[in-house]
């Protein structure tokens, strides 16, 4: 398969020209999963004039086959698993939770790493748009939407550059909306969708996250951060899902 995007930020300028609609509405949060999708929603945010913050879920790979995913755990630890290809690799139960608390120690290292910068954003009422630079199984963002459902989010859209339509299918039915550019008819990864293949690592993500705050004042900051009142406002009726 030839790759689709030549790096994650272009892809993420592409994929902003989907999400057009919401541009200059303060009620926005953009919540990237690390480390791939940080700097697709990088260049989403920023086109979006919006504010941007990290969500964090780890991949639960299968021993021995780490690129397979047998589930996924986000830093509130919710776990969503795929009993099919536990099954199929016939995983002991005791296996999944040393991997799954393995996972969660590592996540929890990170956001201490990625929040030292500031606090978390507050998406309380906010309309909140989770990207990632492609889905494969859907189970880190299946994870990462229903970990986020408890903090009372307005509404979870869903954008991605490319994914399975299998994947796909399985996130529209939890989510408000999604958009996607590309639903190849197959991928065994989604590194070889780039020209540049690598995620950004720790460093480049805090850089990424310092620099988002540049094209926002000091009090759509205070807003976003929720140190300052947040006025809801009437979220657009959500149409079918473009590019799917």
């Amino acid at each position: 398969m030839m790759s689709l995007f030549s790096d994650r930020l272009q892809a993420g300028q592409q994929l902003s020209g989907s999400l057009k609609e919401y541009a200059g509405r303060h009620d926005i949060i953009v919540l990237a999963l690390p480390r791939g999708g940080v700097p697709v929603a990088y260049s989403i945010a920023k086109t979006l004039h919006a504010a941007l913050d990290v969500f964090l879920v780890g991949k639960l790979g299968v021993p021995g086959h780490e690129d397979l995913a047998l589930g996924a755990i986000s830093s509130r630890g919710v776990c969503v698993l795929r009993p099919e290809t536990i099954a199929l690799m016939d995983i002991p139960v005791d296996a999944i939770d040393a991997i799954a608390h393995k996972e969660l120690r590592e996540i929890k290292r990170r956001e201490r790493a990625y929040h030292g910068i500031r606090p978390s954003l507050d998406i309380e009422g906010r309309v909140v748009i989770v990207v990632d630079d492609g889905l494969v199984t859907g189970a880190t963002m299946l994870a990462a939407v229903r970990a986020l459902r408890h903090e009372h989010p307005g509404q979870i859209i869903v954008a991605v550059p490319v994914a399975t339509a299998e994947s796909i299918a399985e996130l529209e039915a939890e989510v408000d909306a999604l958009f996607c550019l590309q639903v190849p008819e197959w991928i065994a990864s989604v590194g070889q969708c780039y020209d540049e293949p690598g995620s950004p690592d720790d460093a480049q993500v805090i850089q990424y996250l310092q620099n988002a705050s540049d094209w926002l004042s000091e009090g759509e900051q205070e807003v976003a951060s929720g140190r300052l009142p947040y006025a809801p406002v009437n979220a657009p009726a959500v149409g079918p899902s473009p590019g799917v």
